[in-house]
């Protein structure tokens, strides 16, 4: 167990600086120039990394499923709609030359074996395992496979669930996210001070995947222990998308980061101790 982990040139874990996630998911709308401007605007917010997700349609989804009436912008069903919204390789190789561009990492979550293996060709500096697929044995054996640190959200999962992936995959380069799976969520259902409980019972390091409205909770994670923080971003929450309404948006997220560097600045380190600023205003008003 260790209670740091390192992705790509940095730290995350214990007396490090919170890392930050822009998920862009699917919120591109399969739209290449939109996903280089969600990119571009996680960079500008001070953001680490950037999460895409990706999925063979045909694997996930079943023949019935794809072949639903869904009304969206790539055609009658809802296989045209899950199938619009995958990018391939060369824009994938595109959006790699883009990150590296922007000095931004950039990661992604994988639904199925053969994405991982897609993925893979970019060399990413991580993985991020979805809270839907923490149950899927083969898939969390096939990340192990090439040694990268792995991030484990844990939303829609029970204790025994989550002991079990963690016994699969193992604790080391691994981290935990704390989640809850409804978009948005509702207060009553964030469920904060498990993030200190997922510390204590793992041993390592521990983030929050928010899907919320709202900053606030967020910058909260940050004093409660959290090192990672993962929102999702958009251009604008009134865009077509699912996920869209549960995201936020460019002048959001520089906020949200800005604040969440003045928390760890404010946390200091617990030794308690006269300040040089303090000094003047002691002779000024203590008279004993």
């Amino acid at each position: 167990m260790a209670d740091k982990v390192k992705i790509g040139d940095r730290w995350v874990g214990d007396r490090e600086p919170c890392f930050a996630i822009a998920e862009i998911g699917i919120n591109h709308n399969g739209d290449l120039d939109i996903a280089k401007k969600l990119i571009s605007a996680a960079m500008l917010a001070g953001c680490d990394a950037v999460k895409f997700q990706k999925r063979t349609v045909d694997l996930i989804y079943t023949p019935e499923e794809l072949a639903m009436l869904r009304e969206n912008p790539f055609g009658p069903t809802n296989g045209d709609l899950k199938r619009g919204l995958e990018f391939g390789y060369e824009q994938y190789r595109e959006l790699n030359e883009y990150c590296k561009s922007q000095r931004i990492l950039w990661f992604a979550s994988c639904w199925d074996k053969g994405s991982v293996d897609f993925i893979e060709q970019f060399n990413p500096p991580c993985y991020k395992i979805a809270s839907a697929c923490l149950t899927d044995d083969e898939l969390l054996r096939r990340h192990r496979q090439d040694g990268r640190p792995i991030i484990l959200s844990t939303g829609m999962s029970t204790l025994e669930q989550i002991d079990h992936a963690v016994e699969v995959l193992g604790t080391k380069d691994r981290l935990l996210m704390h989640c809850t799976s409804t978009y948005p969520a509702k207060p009553e259902e964030w469920n904060r001070n498990v993030i200190a409980m997922l510390k204590k019972r793992y041993g390592v390091p521990i983030g929050y995947s928010g899907h919320e409205v709202g900053l606030a909770t967020s910058m909260a994670d940050v004093v409660l222990g959290a090192c990672m923080v993962e929102r999702h971003i958009t251009l604008d929450r009134a865009m077509w998308g699912s996920d869209q309404a549960a995201s936020v948006e460019p002048h959001g997220f520089a906020r949200l980061v800005r604040d969440i560097r003045v928390i760890e600045k404010a946390m200091g380190d617990g030794v308690k101790r006269v300040f040089e600023s303090e000094i003047p205003i002691i002779k000024k008003l203590r008279r004993k």
